[in-house]
């Protein structure tokens, strides 16, 4: 038996329940994780809260790092005792999970679990981002909202390196520093400023090239009017709620603007993509281009507050749970 997170009915924290289960021992290309880190991201929260469906009871977390302890008789490149690491299913928010080998990456020997399980899922997510859905260059102009948070910080960071001049929403002044800190080169403060108006007196009236948001319903009319002509409206979260609908000839009014819903499923879905992006990671986190914030730990017994907590905006940065 082990120690796992359930819910049988959706709702808020309180709804994750510890319970014991039987752990099947993985069979063909699965592989069984000991979890020594665990990932926290607003994905979960869309899971547990229902806005995102899932048949019941289920396991929840989607993100975590370990150490392999079995695996099934086809798997292939993986052997117990490897350092690994996963970012999507479900079942990371207990002692152990079960997760094909093709949807694994092996941890670096010179980068620790805690800072992978805090930046896989984030980090993945800000490569397809910066890399492929839009690829910012040094020309580029853009907004990144929650520009504090887990996300936030790795795109700031990431767009500083390209080259990108970068401008971040944020909730209040402490946070306005992290994220000067890290490679914003102005803040919007966006319950006291527009945030549009405020992007086109930084850009001398051109607007953005590209918004990248993850907050949903609050920030959508402002990222509709902080884009440049031909500028592209990137919508990877709804952490305030779901966004309106877009009428097609809204975007042909504002100057033949760009509209997409991107998912790090789609752009992670061969194992080669995703073990690509992974090196990609890795690799501005080693030279130093990115840091990785881990700013709140908690037990995973305190699983219930760390969910309380991120809803709050309470957190910066990243977070990890350690079972």
């Amino acid at each position: 038996m082990v120690g796992v997170y359930r819910m049988h009915e959706a709702g808020a924290p309180e709804v994750m329940l510890w319970e014991q289960v039987d752990q099947e021992p993985p069979s063909g290309q699965m592989v069984l994780i000991k979890h020594t880190a665990i990932g926290l991201n607003y994905i979960d929260t869309y899971h547990r809260s229902g806005l995102y469906t899932l048949p019941l009871p289920t396991r929840l977390g989607v993100e975590a790092a370990g150490v392999v302890e079995a695996i099934g008789d086809e798997v292939a490149g993986i052997s117990v005792g490897d350092r690994v690491a996963y970012a999507g299913g479900l079942g990371a928010y207990g002692q152990t999970n079960v997760i094909p080998a093709s949807r694994l990456v092996k941890i670096p020997d010179d980068i620790i679990d805690e800072v992978v399980a805090a930046c896989l899922l984030k980090g993945l997510t800000a490569c397809y981002l910066l890399t492929r859905t839009y690829p910012v260059s040094a020309d580029d102009t853009i907004l990144v909202h929650a520009a504090a948070g887990g996300t936030g910080l790795i795109l700031c960071q990431w767009a500083h390196h390209l080259g990108a001049t970068v401008i971040g929403t944020v909730g209040n002044e402490t946070k306005a520093a992290l994220a000067e800190a890290n490679g914003a080169a102005h803040t919007i403060a966006y319950r006291s400023e527009d945030v549009a108006t405020r992007v086109l007196e930084l850009t001398d009236g051109r607007g953005v090239n590209v918004v990248y948001d993850s907050v949903g319903k609050d920030t959508f009319k402002a990222s509709l009017d902080s884009l440049a002509p031909l500028g592209m409206f990137v919508s990877f979260g709804n952490a305030s709620g779901n966004a309106p609908a877009v009428e097609p000839h809204e975007l042909q009014n504002r100057g033949s603007l760009y509209f997409t819903r991107p998912s790090l499923a789609h752009y992670s879905a061969s194992a080669d993509d995703l073990q690509m992006m992974a090196d990609k990671l890795f690799n501005v986190i080693r030279n130093g281009a990115v840091n990785i914030h881990i700013n709140q730990r908690y037990p995973l017994s305190e699983l219930v507050q760390a969910h309380r907590d991120l809803e709050a905006r309470a957190t910066t940065g990243s977070t990890v749970l350690i079972p």
